[in-house]
């Protein structure tokens, strides 16, 4: 009896082996099946350059700027005129909003307090997908996000107020566009925006044609 204890003990251990092999199996066919979702949509071309506008409300003057260390194409939104704090942020073009919170933290810099502390990141920010793997960014917003991820909103719709939530050293908007993984120069109305590097400091000025649909 004793020698037969062993051989008993190795059958009912064959099935679990088994069964442990095709778990495992299966999770790794679940993983690669996750990256490979997520990565062939990306390795496609991106579709055409949407009409993108600005995101500020029709026929206003602001000033596009960076500075060095900004990082290549990012712009920072001014207002020529008019006061600053929570001037409403639109989206440069239809699309779905894929988030909509907080990036590092918010810091204290608000329109009773201007010189707050400053928080980490881009503070309340907003990202909408725009199709064709493009999408735009929307940072340091005043107040939590007017959007939720996953609502489709459309060109001109308000998404929230302009703040200086974050790393920001006075109110204004960070605004960028992608292509996919990429970073890519500004486009406003078909024209590009001039702003391509931040190996110096560069100042314009664009009127805004994000303009309500003429029915």
């Amino acid at each position: 009896m004793t020698t037969g204890r062993p051989a008993r003990a190795r059958t009912h251990r064959r099935p679990r082996s088994r069964l442990l092999l095709v778990l495992l199996a299966l999770v790794a066919a679940a993983a690669v099946l996750g990256v490979a979702l997520v990565v062939v949509p990306m390795l496609r071309p991106a579709g055409p350059r949407p009409l993108f506008q600005m995101p500020v409300a029709c026929d206003e003057t602001w000033q596009l700027s960076t500075y060095p260390g900004h990082d290549d194409y990012d712009v920072d939104f001014f207002p020529v005129e008019g006061e600053t704090w929570g001037r409403p942020v639109l989206a440069s073009f239809a699309g779905t909003v894929t988030v909509a919170g907080i990036n590092g933290s918010l810091g204290g810099r608000t329109p009773e307090n201007p010189e707050g502390p400053r928080g980490r990141g881009g503070g309340y920010w907003v990202k909408i997908d725009h199709g064709g793997k493009w999408e735009t960014q929307y940072l340091h917003l005043l107040e939590p996000p007017l959007v939720e991820v996953g609502q489709k909103v459309a060109q001109g719709e308000q998404i929230g107020k302009l703040g200086s939530t974050g790393n920001s050293g006075a109110p204004h908007l960070h605004y960028e566009q992608r292509r996919g993984w990429e970073k890519v120069e500004t486009h406003f109305d078909g024209e590009p925006s001039g702003i391509t590097t931040d190996d110096r400091e560069q100042i314009l000025r664009r009127v805004s044609n994000n303009c309500p649909a003429v029915s």
